[in-house]
């Protein structure tokens, strides 16, 4: 195996073409320098330099070797960089899991770029989730974090509030209820609600279903749908009603019109999902992130 100090030596007077000066550079005397370069080529079995009292310049073997010494030198530097980086936690991987209803807020995409901005040198993966899934991936170790909207039941998981976003009435802009400023609870209750399904464990689902009951109005299921993006085309298609965070708005879909609600109670928390146990210092980086005001990343 070629030693690294030899290679750094040869560069060093390849690139001086004089062992006085590169001994100086390498803070050598010159004696050490020339029978360490002496050593080099014998180990590669070919002569580095044609040498005489007054010159010194590379052999067609040494020009040809030239750039894969110094690759190999850019290589093990990029190499000490890196992992001071990944010491301090500045460089690695991170896997964020996110339910879909959370993707079109300016927390996400805000959130998202501060943190791209911040460690460059951090691969984050981003991965879409049911909410229900969501909790047992951070647990498992499979994501890191979680962006979700329902508490987890697992003792593994603990959540960190980031507070609550509203919710808005998505309406088919063919109904009634287009026409009117702001809409209640009544009188969506006489629709159907698009929910996604039941199976599927969303915190969204939570949070309206448990408006309904605060306010003791009636729930009338409709069709369901995975995707936030399903569930306004089911609107737009004239297929029921929907409550959906105030971010979705930004889905300006043909045939959908979004109304605020009356109830100031109708709103659906924003939840961060880490491992109980363990954290690293990326996730901790990603906590600290998430969790500044929006007007502050």
């Amino acid at each position: 195996m070629l030693d690294l100090r030899k290679l750094r030596y040869f560069l060093t007077v390849a690139e001086e073409l004089h062992f006085g000066r590169a001994a100086i550079r390498l803070h050598l005397a010159q004696p050490p320098l020339t029978r360490q370069i002496s050593a080099l080529e014998t180990e590669l079995g070919f002569k580095l330099f044609d040498r005489t009292s007054r010159t010194v310049s590379l052999t067609a073997q040494g020009r040809s070797f030239l750039p894969y010494a110094r690759g190999v030198l850019e290589q093990v530097e990029l190499a000490q960089v890196i992992a001071g980086k990944l010491a301090a936690g500045t460089a690695g991987q991170l896997a964020l899991g996110y339910v879909s209803s959370i993707a079109l807020s300016d927390l996400f995409s805000q959130a998202i770029q501060a943190f791209a901005q911040r460690f460059p040198d951090v691969q984050l993966t981003l991965v879409e989730c049911a909410s229900g899934s969501l909790g047992a991936q951070v647990a498992d170790g499979r994501l890191d974090l979680g962006l979700s909207r329902l508490l987890p039941q697992d003792e593994a998981v603990q959540a960190l509030s980031l507070g609550e976003e509203r919710l808005v009435a998505a309406v088919s802009s063919e109904s009634p209820l287009a026409r009117q400023p702001s809409v209640n609870l009544a009188q969506l209750s006489a629709y159907p609600l698009i929910l996604f399904p039941a199976d599927y464990g969303s915190g969204l689902n939570q949070s309206i279903e448990q408006l309904y009951r605060h306010h003791g109005q009636p729930l009338r299921l409709g069709p369901t749908g995975r995707q936030i993006t399903s569930i306004i085309a089911l609107v737009a298609a004239g297929q029921g009603v929907a409550l959906v965070p105030e971010c979705t708005q930004s889905l300006m879909n043909k045939g959908v019109t979004y109304r605020p609600l009356v109830e100031v109670d109708a709103c659906a928390q924003l939840l961060v999902l880490t491992r109980t146990a363990t954290k690293s210092v990326l996730v901790d980086a990603f906590l600290a992130v998430i969790a500044q005001p929006l007007h502050m990343r």
